[in-house]
């Protein structure tokens, strides 16, 4: 499914800390919208502190799995 907004490309690092972690997996199991939104959120970060913070953020909900942006999510729901 394509986005009908800006799509927010990968950076190296957070590719980097995705398979350091073992989180490839559930990020690409995730919407279109949810990986997007996550990148885009932490590039918006005008501080380096702030921007990892949020990666760190995103990487603990991935490894949890069920939480999007601190909001209980429960996955494919086909």
């Amino acid at each position: 499914m394509a986005l009908a907004r800006d799509i927010n490309p990968m950076p190296d690092h957070i590719r980097d800390e995705l398979r350091s972690r073992g989180l490839t997996n559930a990020y690409d199991a995730r919407p279109d919208y949810q990986r997007n939104d996550y990148l885009g959120w932490i590039a918006r970060a005008k501080h380096e502190e702030t921007r990892r913070k949020r990666l760190n953020q995103m990487l603990d909900e991935l490894e949890r799995g069920d939480v999007y942006m601190k909001m209980a999510w429960r996955g494919d729901r086909r």
